[in-house]
């Protein structure tokens, strides 16, 4: 994606963790995306929040800092970086609300030419207790998006 985003993006050493700061009105904030395994050995779930003071990771704190989409490519350079490194994984995502799970589905929308040079994007849904993924549609809602790097 060929949006401004944070740099540094720091990373731990296997790539599951990757912190930033977001800056803005409301000052300087310490964002961390987390890759963690499933119960699923081929699908990792990414988590992103705020960094608290005691270590935790807050994926439902509202800070309108005023730079979503930076923060949104910079979500999506970890994402990269992830799936450079571990290609054979999906990786998992929902927004911890509706409204960030259709934030979600409009950048994908948005930038989804581009995104599929790359990856291979699936909607997921569930019915009766099951989930399943469907290749992503524009126009579509679903409660959660996987992603896999596309071997070249």
């Amino acid at each position: 994606m060929n949006y401004e985003r944070y740099d540094p993006l720091l990373f731990s050493s296997n790539l599951l963790e990757f912190t930033f700061k977001s800056t803005g009105p409301k000052g300087e904030i310490t964002k961390v995306v987390q890759f963690a395994e499933t119960d699923n050995i081929e699908i990792y779930n990414l988590a992103f929040g705020d960094l608290l003071p005691d270590g935790r990771v807050d994926d439902h704190i509202k800070n309108d800092n005023k730079d979503r989409n930076k923060i949104l490519a910079t979500v999506a350079a970890a994402v990269y970086e992830f799936t450079a490194r571990y290609p054979e994984k999906f990786v998992f995502f929902t927004g911890s609300t509706s409204d960030r799970t259709r934030l979600y589905r409009m950048a994908i929308t948005t930038n989804l030419s581009e995104l599929t040079k790359d990856f291979e994007i699936f909607g997921v849904n569930s019915e009766n207790e099951y989930y399943y993924p469907e290749v992503f549609q524009k126009g579509k809602d679903y409660i959660g998006f996987l992603v896999k790097r596309k071997f070249v």
